[in-house]
């Protein structure tokens, strides 16, 4: 278990839940269709990636709950979408396969991020 009473780890967990701006349904159906070719369709707990998987697995957490690899798989997703981002977070387009990429990992460049 994470220490719950780490400043850091309330300032990671409202970092997180900013850049991940897509809903844990909207997540989920994104990993489901990433996941589905024209022959076969993963299971609906095996579709996306690890990491989407971990990303939507969090969202189903209270905070008090977070473990020592969530709070890893956290850091590691709001460092690649701020690297990615940079300072601006406005709604941006990019490359289809760019956007795709890191709305695998919950986070949707053409949705507002919350502050």
């Amino acid at each position: 278990m994470a220490d719950h009473r780490d400043p850091e780890l309330d300032d990671l967990w409202n970092e997180f839940h900013s850049v991940v701006n897509m809903t844990s349904r909207e997540l989920q159906e994104w990993l489901m269709t990433r996941s589905a070719g024209e022959r076969t369709e993963a299971l609906p707990d095996q579709a996306g990636t690890e990491n989407g998987r971990r990303v939507l697995e969090i969202l189903g957490k209270r905070r008090v709950d977070l473990t020592g690899d969530d709070v890893r798989v956290m850091r590691k997703v709001v460092d690649t979408v701020t690297a990615e981002r940079g300072v601006d977070m406005e709604p941006t387009a990019g490359q289809p396969n760019w956007r795709h990429r890191l709305m695998t990992l919950g986070h949707d460049p053409l949705k507002p991020v919350s502050t």
